[in-house]
């Protein structure tokens, strides 16, 4: 057998630091949900047709740590789970469409990402921006509250330092407030 180059020494340890790292958020993953074998969690992504909403929906198809991918938006995500749908992994996808489908896409999630929301386009206020944006994750944090209470939330809707305090009060007013689970 030939000696290894310092960069395949490299890559192979790189590799397995990558691997055994998964491997150990994937026990996590499982004992945190509860579902031993079946270890991962159930996400959705609301937001999933934009343009941070669909790379970030192929991200969390490709990691062994989601079971269920859930991709929620008005209109298009259909066709994002069209082209997921060609990536090879056990990451189950479905598709939801509509504000009367919202509470079936959260229902038991683990952890709900909401990337949803309009980008500031030029001659647009960081006010405009706040109206608009806090309005819609106002009512996609109405539908958390309702279907899956326990989740763990990230908001990266603009201007976050903004939105994150909107979904909170609501939590609040739901009842189901935990300053852990909302970042």
């Amino acid at each position: 057998r030939r000696p290894r180059s310092p960069r395949e020494k490299r890559d192979r340890e790189e590799d397995y630091c990558y691997r055994m790292a998964e491997s150990r958020l994937a026990k996590l993953a499982a004992h945190i949900t509860g579902y031993g074998s079946k270890a991962g969690f159930r996400v959705a992504v609301l937001g999933a047709s934009g343009g941070i909403g669909q790379p970030l929906s192929l991200l969390l198809k490709k990691t062994q740590l989601v079971r269920e991918l859930h991709l929620y938006d008005v209109k298009g995500t259909a066709g994002v789970m069209a082209d997921l749908s060609h990536i090879n992994t056990l990451t189950k996808v479905r598709a939801f469409e509509g504000n009367q489908n919202l509470l079936d896409c959260l229902k038991d999630c683990d952890l709900v990402v909401i990337p949803a929301g309009v980008p500031r386009k030029p001659g647009m206020t960081r006010d405009d921006l706040f109206k608009i944006n806090a309005s819609i994750v106002a009512s996609l944090t109405v539908g958390i509250a309702e279907s899956c209470p326990n989740a763990l939330v990230a908001i990266i809707s603009n201007p976050v330092n903004s939105t994150v305090p909107i979904a909170a009060e609501v939590l609040k007013r739901k009842g189901c407030y935990d300053p852990a689970r909302l970042f």
